[in-house]
C-alpha cells in the first residue's frame, strides 16, 4: 500500500496534510454581484462519483501522471474522459443509480481566460453546492465552503492562467454537527446546483451595499451603507435618478465603509404595486445599478403593518424542488410557483427550510410576493456545539447579505421545529440578534412548536422574535380539533402569530370520506376546520399551510407516500390541484 493511500481513513476529520486543509469561506468574502457582468462556467463538466474518497487519499488534485524520469505512471483518474454532466444540476437527477447517493463527487473542466486590464480583479462565485465544497484551480487549493444553500466567493486573480483547469469536490454526507444535521424531512440533493460564475471588477471596487427605508421615519428617509475593497481616495456616489437624488458617501479609509441617510419620498413597494427604483452606485471605475423597492414592515402589538397599514399574510410554504430538476430549479419554475401563490389569492410565500435561489427574491420583488426566508436550523441540531453555531451564523449572514436589498423579503427565520431547551435558546437567540445587527429593517421569526403538555403557545425563544411562527397539525398528527381551540384560547402571545405550518397528506386522485387518511376529502376537511378555528383568533396574522406541492423525502414510506411527502396542495409536477387547493383559494379571496 502506498503512502498516499495511508494518509487517513476519513476526510471529514481534517487530519490530512496542509495541502488539503483550508479555512472555510465565510460571509466576509461575499461580493455584491448586482448588475455586474458575469461569465458563467455553466454547461458540461466532467464528473465522477468517488465513494471511497480516493481523490483525496491519492491527491488527484496534484495531477501527477509521470515519475521523476518523465515516464508515465498508472493513475486512478482521467479527468477529461469522465462522464459529462450539466452544471448547475443535482447528481441525483442525472442517473437513477445516483438517486440516493451520499458522499464525494468530483467536477472538473477547462476554460480559457484573458485579462482585459492590468488593474482587473477576478472572483469565482459558486451559487450553491451541497454540502461541503472544495475548489482547486490549476492544482492549487483555493477555497472551501460548508453549507449547502448559500453562495460563496473566492478571489482568483493570482491563480488564473490563459489555460485553466478547475477541480471541485462536493460532498453531501449528512453529519451530526451539520446544519442541518443527520435527520431532515426533505431530500438530500447533492451537487453544484446553482451557477458557477466569474466576476471581473476594477482594482478598487464596491464590495457591498445596503439600501433601505428607515423604519418609523414616516416613509420619508432612506439609509444607504456601502463597503469598498481597495484604496480609498474619493467618495462613493449614490444616485436614484427617478427621485432626482444624488449623494456623496464619504468612505472611512480605515474601515473602508461609509453611510448616508437622507430625505426622500418614494412610491412605496407593496404586493399591489411592486414599484422598483433604479439605484446607482459609483466608485472610481466601478459602477453598480440595482432595482430596489422601498417599504416599511413592522409590528404594533399583535398587528403586522406594511407601509403603516395592517396586513394579513395569506400564503403557503414551499420547498425548492422540481420533479425534473431536483433543487436546480429554473427561472421558469420559480415564476410558475410565484404565480400559483397569486392564483391562491395569496400575498406571501414561506421559503422553507433553507435559503432558496436568489432568483426567487428578485422575481418576488417584481411580481409582488412577500417572503419569509429561513436557514436550516432544523430539528435535532447539536445546539451545544460551537462549530454548529458558527456554521448556522455563517449561513444566516450569507443569506441576509445576499437578500437584504430585496423589498419582498420581510421575515428572517432562524429555524424550524426545534426543542424548547436552554441550549437551543442560547443558540437561536444569538442568531435572532445577528439578524437585527445585519438588517434593522426586517422582522425576525422562527417556526416553533406549541407546548403540548399545557396546550398553549409558550416558547422561551418568543421573547427574541418579532413574530411567533407556530407549526401545528391538528386534524392530522393530532386528530382532535378541540385541542387546537384550547391552545389558542389558553394563549396570550402579545405578538403576531403566523401559522407557519398546518395541513395533512393526500394522494392526488385518492378519494373517500373525511375520516379516511390520505384522501383528498380528509385533507380538504382539515383545511375547512382549521380555517373555521383560526378565523376567530385575533392575534393570528398570517398562514402558510404545508405545502404548495408534494416533495421528495426518504422518510415517507407508506403505500400512499412512496418516498414523497403528500401534503402538497398540488402534485410535485404542479399539473393537478387537490381539493384543498380550492379551499385555500376561496378562504384567501374572502380574507
Amino acid at each position: 500500500m502506498d503512502n498516499k493511500t495511508l494518509a487517513h481513513d476519513n476526510i471529514h476529520n481534517e487530519k490530512f496534510d496542509v495541502n488539503y486543509q483550508i479555512k472555510p469561506n465565510n460571509w466576509e468574502m461575499m461580493l455584491n454581484t448586482s448588475s455586474r457582468k458575469t461569465e458563467k462556467l455553466d454547461g458540461l463538466w466532467n464528473f465522477a462519483i468517488d465513494i471511497y474518497d480516493t481523490g483525496i487519499r491519492n491527491k488527484f488534485f496534484d495531477e501527477i501522471t509521470k515519475d521523476d524520469m518523465g515516464r508515465d505512471i498508472p493513475v486512478d483518474f482521467d479527468f477529461d474522459e469522465w462522464e459529462k454532466v450539466r452544471v448547475p444540476s443535482n447528481w441525483n437527477m442525472i442517473n437513477k443509480e445516483y438517486l440516493y447517493y451520499e458522499g464525494t463527487v468530483w467536477y472538473t473542466r477547462k476554460f480559457k481566460f484573458y485579462k482585459t486590464s492590468t488593474d482587473e480583479r477576478v472572483f469565482l462565485k459558486i451559487g450553491a453546492a451541497n454540502y461541503e465544497c472544495r475548489i482547486w484551480l490549476n492544482k492549487k487549493l483555493i477555497a472551501r465552503h460548508i453549507g449547502g444553500y448559500t453562495p460563496f466567493f473566492v478571489e482568483i486573480t493570482d491563480f488564473l492562467e490563459e489555460e485553466n483547469r478547475i477541480l471541485i469536490m462536493v460532498n453531501n454526507t449528512r453529519v451530526k454537527n451539520g446544519v442541518p444535521a443527520l435527520n431532515t424531512d426533505w431530500f438530500n440533493y447533492g451537487g453544484i446546483y446553482r451557477s458557477v460564475e466569474l466576476i471581473r471588477v476594477p482594482k478598487d471596487y464596491i464590495k457591498d451595499f445596503y439600501v433601505y427605508l428607515v423604519p418609523n421615519s414616516n416613509f420619508s428617509r432612506i439609509h444607504v451603507s456601502v463597503e469598498i475593497d481597495g484604496e480609498i481616495t474619493e467618495d462613493c456616489i449614490l444616485a436614484i435618478p427617478e427621485l432626482g437624488l444624488e449623494k456623496a458617501i464619504k468612505i472611512d479609509p480605515m474601515t473602508k465603509k461609509g453611510e448616508v441617510e437622507f430625505e426622500a419620498f418614494p412610491i412605496l413597494w407593496s404586493p399591489e404595486n411592486p414599484k422598483l427604483y433604479q439605484v446607482q452606485l459609483k466608485y472610481k471605475n466601478d459602477e453598480i445599478n440595482e432595482e430596489i423597492g422601498f417599504r416599511e414592515i413592522k409590528i404594533l402589538g399583535t398587528k403586522i403593518l406594511l407601509n403603516g397599514k395592517e396586513i394579513f399574510l395569506k400564503g403557503v410554504s414551499e420547498h425548492e424542488e422540481s420533479i425534473i430538476n431536483g433543487r436546480a430549479v429554473s427561472e421558469e419554475e420559480i415564476i410558475e410557483n410565484l404565480k400559483l401563490v397569486k392564483e391562491l389569492n395569496g400575498n406571501y410565500l414561506r421559503l422553507a427550510h433553507y435559503p432558496h435561489s436568489e432568483k426567487e427574491s428578485r422575481l418576488a420583488d417584481k411580481l409582488g410576493i412577500l417572503l419569509w426566508e429561513e436557514i436550516p436550523v432544523y430539528w435535532a441540531i447539536d445546539f451545544s456545539n460551537e462549530e454548529s453555531y458558527e456554521n448556522a451564523y455563517n449561513q444566516l449572514s450569507e443569506l441576509i447579505i445576499r437578500d437584504r436589498n430585496r423589498a419582498s423579503v420581510i421575515i428572517w427565520s432562524v429555524g424550524n421545529e426545534t426543542p424548547n431547551t436552554d441550549e437551543r435558546l442560547n443558540f437561536m437567540s444569538k442568531l435572532a440578534k445577528r439578524c437585527k445587527e445585519l438588517d434593522p429593517s426586517r422582522l425576525v421569526s422562527a417556526a416553533c412548536l406549541v407546548n403540548i403538555e399545557e396546550l398553549k403557545i409558550d416558547d422561551k425563544l418568543a421573547q427574541f422574535l418579532d413574530i411567533i411562527g407556530i407549526n401545528e397539525y391538528h386534524g392530522w398528527y393530532d386528530r382532535d380539533f378541540n385541542k387546537l381551540k384550547l391552545i389558542f384560547n389558553n394563549s396570550d402571545p402579545k405578538k403576531p402569530v403566523i401559522i407557519s405550518e398546518m395541513g395533512g397528506d393526500a394522494l392526488a386522485g385518492h378519494h373517500g370520506t373525511v375520516d379516511e387518511l390520505f384522501t383528498e376529502e380528509c385533507q380538504e376537511n382539515i383545511y375547512i376546520r382549521q380555517f373555521e378555528i383560526i378565523d376567530k383568533i385575533d392575534y393570528i396574522k398570517g398562514i402558510s399551510p404545508w405545502i404548495l406541492f408534494d416533495f421528495r423525502t426518504p422518510r415517507r414510506l407508506n403505500q400512499f407516500q412512496r418516498g414523497f411527502n403528500r401534503k402538497g396542495l398540488l402534485t410535485i409536477d404542479k399539473k393537478y390541484r387537490k381539493k384543498a387547493f380550492y379551499v385555500v383559494q376561496q378562504y384567501y379571496m374572502n380574507k
